[in-house]
C-alpha cells in the first residue's frame, strides 16, 4: 500500500472513530437525560399520588427536591453515629443564572419583590401590613410597604439603626393597635414605641432585657440569633437562646440551648424549656396557643444525624441536648452521662433532613391558598454547609390536622441549587403577608420573595 493510500485509510478510520465517539456520547447524554427524567416521572408520580418519602429514602439531598414532595422521617429511621463521616461543604453562593428561578407547586407563583439587601433574614407581618425584616450584620431593621402592579415593593424604608445582630421582631401589645415594635438582639432585647404605620422609629431604643447570653458566628462565640415570640393571652415573652457550641457541657452554656421566658416588660426570667440546641425560629399557634420552634440540632456524627427538627414545646420540657438526642438515644461524645435524663427527653413532632438549617417558621392563617394549607406551618431551610450532599435551600410546609403535625412535611419552593451544586439562594425568614400570600427572605441572593396563590381552590 502507497504513502496516498495509508493516508486516506488512516483519515477514514479517524472519521469512523470520531463517529463512534459522537454515537457513544449521545447515547451516554441520552441514558443520563433518561435516568434525570425517570427521576423526575418518579417525583411527580410520587406527588401525584400522595405517598410519602420514608426511612432511608426520605433523607436524599437537593437533587430529590421539588415542589409536592413529601417526607416522614421518624427516630426508626436514624443510622447509628458515624455511619459516615462528617463533611465540610459549605455553599458556593453565586448569582442567580439566568435561568434560575424559585420553583412552587402548579398555581402557585413566584415573584422577587426587593433585592439588593444587606442580609435580610427574619421577617414578621406587621398588624397593618408593612413588612418588617431584620439586617442582622447591618445591625438594622428595613420596613417595606406595598406591592405594585409590577410586583415590586413600593415604600422600602430604614426603620431602626445601631443594633447589635438584630433578629427577631415582634408587635405587643397583640391584637390591630400595638404600641411597641420589640427586636431581639444577640444579647439583649429591646423595644420601640410604635403606631400602625410608622416607617422609622418614633423614639430610641427602650432596653427590656439588658443581658442575655450572646454570640457570633458558632466558630467565633455561640449561635447568636434571638428569635421573641408572645403567647396568645399576651402574659408572657419568650425568647430562644441557642448554645454556645456544637456539643460541649460546660460553664459557657449557663442559660443557653433553651428557651426562656419573660413577663413582657423583661422582669421574673425562668427558663420554658431546655436542651434545645438552637431554636432560630420560634411561633405560637394561633389556634391552639402552643408554642412552637424550627430547630438546628448537632454536627459531627454523619451525613444523616442529627436531623434538624420543627416541634410543638412543652413547659420545663427537655429535649436532650448535649448528652442525648430525639429521645434517648446518647450522643457518643457524652457517653454514660447524666443517665437519670435518657427517659425524660421529649422527641420532636417533625424530623428533618439533617442539617439543614431549619430557621424562621409561622403558621398560616391567610385566606389566599387553597383550604388545605390552613393553620399548616411554614420554615425556611437556609442549607447545610456540612453534609457532603447538600439537604435544604427551600420552603417546606408542614401539616397540620386539629393543630397537631402529622409528622411528615412536604418541599413547597425549591429551586435554589443549580445542576453543578453552586447555591445562588438561601432561604432565611418567611411571613405571612395581609392578603394571604407567603413571603419569604433569602440572603444568598439579598431578595425578598412573594408566594402567591392564582389557581383554582
Amino acid at each position: 500500500m502507497n504513502i496516498r493510500a495509508k493516508i486516506i485509510v488512516m483519515r477514514i478510520s479517524i472519521v469512523f472513530v470520531g463517529a463512534i465517539l459522537l454515537i457513544a456520547g449521545a447515547l451516554v447524554r441520552r441514558t443520563r437525560a433518561g435516568i434525570e427524567d425517570a427521576k423526575s416521572k418518579l417525583l411527580h408520580a410520587v406527588v401525584d399520588e400522595g405517598k410519602v418519602l420514608k426511612g432511608e429514602g426520605a433523607y436524599g439531598d437537593w437533587k430529590e427536591d421539588a415542589p409536592g414532595v413529601r417526607r416522614l422521617i421518624t427516630p426508626a429511621d436514624m443510622p447509628k453515629p458515624y455511619a459516615t463521616k462528617s463533611a465540610e461543604n459549605h455553599a458556593n453562593v453565586v448569582s442567580r443564572p439566568d435561568d434560575a428561578w424559585p420553583k412552587a407547586l402548579p398555581g402557585f407563583k413566584v415573584d422577587q419583590i426587593l433585592t439588593g439587601l444587606n442580609g435580610p433574614r427574619l421577617i414578621r407581618t406587621a398588624p397593618n401590613g408593612d413588612l418588617f425584616i431584620s439586617e442582622s450584620e447591618k445591625g438594622q431593621i428595613r420596613v417595606i410597604r406595598g406591592i405594585g402592579v409590577d410586583g415590586k415593593a413600593q415604600t422600602v424604608k430604614v426603620y431602626a439603626t445601631g443594633l447589635k445582630k438584630p433578629f427577631g421582631i415582634a408587635f405587643y401589645p397583640l391584637g390591630p393597635n400595638p404600641q411597641f415594635v420589640y427586636v431581639a438582639n444577640t444579647g439583649s432585647v429591646v423595644r420601640f414605641p410604635y403606631q400602625n404605620g410608622d416607617l422609622t422609629a418614633r423614639g430610641a431604643a427602650q432596653t427590656v432585657v439588658a443581658a442575655i447570653p450572646g454570640g457570633g458566628h458558632l466558630e467565633g462565640g455561640g449561635h447568636w440569633t434571638r428569635d421573641i415570640a408572645f403567647s396568645k393571652d399576651g402574659q408572657k415573652m419568650f425568647v430562644s437562646v441557642g448554645s454556645h457550641s456544637n456539643v460541649d457541657d460546660g460553664k459557657d452554656e449557663n442559660r443557653r440551648a433553651d428557651i426562656l421566658e419573660f413577663n413582657p416588660d423583661g422582669s421574673t426570667e425562668t427558663i420554658y424549656a431546655w436542651g434545645i440546641r438552637n431554636a432560630v425560629g420560634i411561633a405560637v399557634n394561633p389556634t391552639t396557643g402552643d408554642l412552637w420552634a424550627s430547630v438546628n440540632e448537632r454536627d459531627g456524627l454523619g451525613d444523616d444525624l442529627v436531623p434538624d427538627y420543627i416541634t410543638h414545646v412543652q413547659e420545663t420540657a427537655f429535649y436532650g441536648w448535649p448528652w442525648y438526642y430525639i429521645g434517648a438515644n446518647q450522643d457518643p461524645r457524652h457517653a454514660g452521662k447524666n443517665p437519670a435524663l435518657r427517659d425524660k427527653v421529649v422527641v420532636p413532632d417533625v424530623l428533618l433532613q439533617s442539617h439543614s438549617a431549619s430557621l424562621e417558621m409561622v403558621f398560616y392563617d391567610g385566606k389566599m391558598f387553597p383550604s388545605q394549607y390552613d393553620g399548616w406551618a411554614f420554615a425556611a431551610e437556609h442549607g447545610s454547609w456540612n453534609r457532603a450532599k447538600r439537604t435544604g435551600y427551600k420552603i417546606i410546609a408542614v401539616p397540620m390536622q386539629n393543630g397537631k403535625a402529622t409528622g411528615e412535611y412536604q418541599d413547597f419552593v425549591t429551586g435554589f441549587v443549580t445542576p453543578s451544586g453552586e447555591v445562588w439562594g438561601r432561604p432565611v425568614g418567611v411571613t405571612v403577608a395581609s392578603d394571604g400570600a407567603l413571603i419569604f427572605t433569602d440572603d444568598g441572593s439579598d431578595s425578598v420573595w412573594r408566594v402567591s396563590y392564582t389557581g383554582s381552590k
